[in-house]
């Protein structure tokens, strides 16, 4: 059974173009610059699952006809990785049931306190007809937990925000990157076998305060040595074609709607 990943959403928090600067550094002739905020999707051993919910996540469940999700995995709670929760209610009146979400500590409180109407109990569903119904699942940074028998483990990001996780699956066959500047040392023993795949931010080719730029993005590739490498959560001053020229075969640029099979 092949695995597939799909790049819902490939921008950052703004968008491309943005309200306040357009296409910026983008070329808005290429319709791989126009980018919906980040949301992916990932059919893996046979689970299904969203990784974080975009304000963009209504129009891109609809694109890809995404009706049936297994999860809901959180790498943080910031607006553009967030606010498209409420869409889940969708999936909930289409399965007529409770949708479990994945997230750490302080991301299930800020959710809890944010969208308090969508939480469920584990024992019971919400009405779904009036409101979303969301089991919270509370994980723990290099602590796997499973989903239908598939292992996952929660990796921790530094310096982007007070808590970030990334996460690895089965050992490391598909490795998920949310924003961060550096991946605690810790992260790197989490995966234990080469990816195949892995999924990285590139918000800015010069980096940031809270984002790592290409050259820190290039040290993460080499340490863990991926076989494909997704660069995503593109600004507009990440060309496509800018993007693509500046790094090797096997690493290329996300664009929305991209779908990779593994």
């Amino acid at each position: 059974m092949k695995n597939k990943l799909i790049i819902l959403g490939s921008g950052a928090a703004p968008g491309v173009p943005s309200l306040g600067t357009g296409f910026n550094q983008c070329n808005p002739e290429n319709l791989k610059n126009i980018r919906m905020r980040t949301s992916t999707y990932l059919e893996f051993s046979g689970i299904k699952l969203l990784i974080d919910t975009s304000p963009d996540l209504r129009t891109q469940l609809i694109n890809q006809n995404i009706r049936d999700i297994d999860g809901v995995l959180y790498s943080h709670s910031h607006a553009d990785h967030l606010n498209g929760i409420d869409d889940l209610r969708e999936i909930n009146r289409i399965n007529r049931q409770s949708l479990n979400f994945y997230a750490g500590k302080q991301t299930t409180k800020d959710i809890q306190k944010r969208f308090s109407y969508l939480i469920a109990s584990k024992k019971t569903t919400n009405n779904v007809i009036l409101r979303p119904s969301l089991v919270a699942n509370v994980v723990k940074a290099n602590h796997p937990f499973y989903i239908k028998g598939v292992k996952i483990v929660p990796i921790k990001m530094v310096g982007h925000c007070p808590e970030c996780l990334g996460y690895v699956f089965n050992d490391g066959e598909y490795v998920h990157i949310a924003d961060f500047k550096l991946l605690a040392s810790s992260a790197y023993k989490m995966i234990l076998k080469r990816p195949k795949l892995m999924t990285l931010p590139l918000t800015n080719i010069r980096g940031a305060v809270q984002h790592a730029d290409l050259g820190e993005i290039m040290e993460c590739v080499e340490k863990i040595n991926p076989e494909s490498v997704i660069i995503n959560h593109m600004s507009n001053e990440c060309d496509y074609d800018e993007v693509n020229r500046l790094t090797p075969e096997n690493v290329r640029p996300a664009y929305d709607n991209l779908i990779v099979e593994f």
